[in-house]
């Protein structure tokens, strides 16, 4: 391939999804603005209309949001492959280090992340303090914001920037097989993460606090036992601080896990409701969804980091994105800004996947737990989270990991009966 004909596929290939990312978001802003001003029968006894125009209005203003957002990284992705930002950035961080040195590649590597941060950040704050805020949802402060970003940056110092250095020296010492030694390594480190981030690094940015006793914890305790499930232990999350949005959550695998409720969580359910959401929670680790799901992100990882091992040979690949200088650390850049471009495809078919999971972890629930239970506390959720119940139907089947709540709600109440 010819670094012209390359540069023409990107290309396409960036053009196509962005038109058929406007044209789905253009869909679902349409069909959920056509269904405001009703609730769907169903939902009608429990949803009163002024919280379904509210989850209308909401669904359509992140959709707008999400467009702008969608138009910004394609500029970016522009102005740093074919526009040669890229090229630019690497002779810039030249002067700093040797050229070609681990340094050198730690710095380039550093400054895109840099770039892409400032850009992105605008819209971060706007959907905090302008839209979430605009909702009701948003309880983040500037002081509370600017903490959790100092953390964060240092985190990736810490851990970041050390990663990034040793990846580049595999590339380099381990020969013409590197990507297999590159691989294995990053499984390794996502499943340390998994392990530590529970206990090390969640608590940097949210207090947590075991459940207290009382009857809640006599009923997920027995819901536990009954399961045959073991953890380490049950916690609030003080969400609260951040968001009004209530969620619960799994984290951690081993004798590391733990269930992690948000205080808004527990605020809005019953006790029957919560363990109800906690079945459901429960259904995916009996049904193995989380060891699934990591299996086929290891060998797609693995087939990607092959082509990654390919690709790092073939002068096309840095001519035809811009970049005039080959080595590591372009390399890694250069795949990491386009695979996106050309996995979108893959976008319905890892929902469907997902869509399908959690229907078997909802069938899980209503044999351990009253399946009306569980749909009450979804209603619940879907009304206090603003959860539009009436989305685009393609919108939802390309891009919703979740089943809509029209289906998954009658899929419950039929197992009910």
């Amino acid at each position: 391939m010819t670094s012209s004909s390359f540069t023409a596929l990107f290309l396409v290939a960036l053009g196509a999804g962005l038109l058929t990312r406007l044209w789905l978001a253009r869909r679902q802003m349409r069909h959920v603005a056509a269904h405001r001003d009703a609730v769907p029968p169903a939902f009608a006894a429990i949803i009163g209309l002024d919280a379904h125009r509210k989850a209308a209005d909401y669904t359509v203003a992140r959709v707008r949001v999400g467009i702008v957002d969608v138009l910004v990284s394609a500029l970016l992705l522009l102005a740093l492959s074919v526009g040669g930002g890229l090229q630019q950035l690497h002779a810039l961080t030249a002067g700093l280090f040797e050229p070609g040195s681990l340094g050198h590649g730690v710095a380039f590597i550093s400054a895109v992340a840099i770039v892409s941060w400032i850009v992105e950040l605008p819209l971060t704050l706007y959907r905090s303090f302008g839209l979430e805020a605009r909702f009701g949802f948003n309880r983040l402060t500037p002081g509370l914001f600017v903490a959790d970003a100092v953390k964060g940056i240092l985190l990736s110092a810490l851990i970041g920037l050390p990663l990034i250095a040793f990846v580049l020296w595999l590339m380099e010492a381990m020969g013409s097989l590197w990507w297999l030694d590159v691989w294995a390594f990053w499984l390794v480190f996502n499943l340390l993460v998994l392990l530590v981030y529970p206990s090390f690094i969640a608590p940097l940015f949210n207090k947590f606090k075991p459940l207290e006793d009382g009857a809640l914890k006599n009923r997920i305790e027995g819901l536990m036992t009954r399961c045959g499930f073991r953890l380490s232990g049950l916690f609030v999350m003080d969400g609260s601080k951040r968001s009004a949005h209530g969620n619960a959550y799994f984290t951690g695998f081993g004798a590391a896990k733990r269930i992690v409720f948000f205080d808004t969580l527990l605020d809005k359910l019953d006790a029957t409701e919560v363990e109800a959401v906690l079945a459901h929670e429960l259904g995916h680790y009996h049904h193995h969804h989380l060891w699934k799901r990591l299996a086929v992100i290891g060998t797609g990882s693995l087939a990607f980091f092959a082509l990654l091992g390919h690709l790092a040979s073939q002068e096309w690949f840095f001519s035809g994105l811009g970049m005039h200088t080959a080595g590591t650390a372009p390399t890694l850049v250069l795949f990491a800004l386009v695979l996106p471009v050309f996995s979108f495809p893959l976008t319905p078919l890892m929902s469907m996947w997902s869509r399908t999971h959690e229907f078997q972890a909802d069938a899980y629930a209503a044999r351990q737990a009253p399946a009306q239970a569980l749909v009450s506390a979804l209603v619940k959720l879907y009304r206090d989270n603003a959860s539009t119940l009436t989305p685009d139907p393609l919108y939802s089947s390309v891009y919703d990991s979740h089943p809509p709540a029209a289906i998954r709600i009658a899929r419950l109440q039929a197992s009910a009966q």
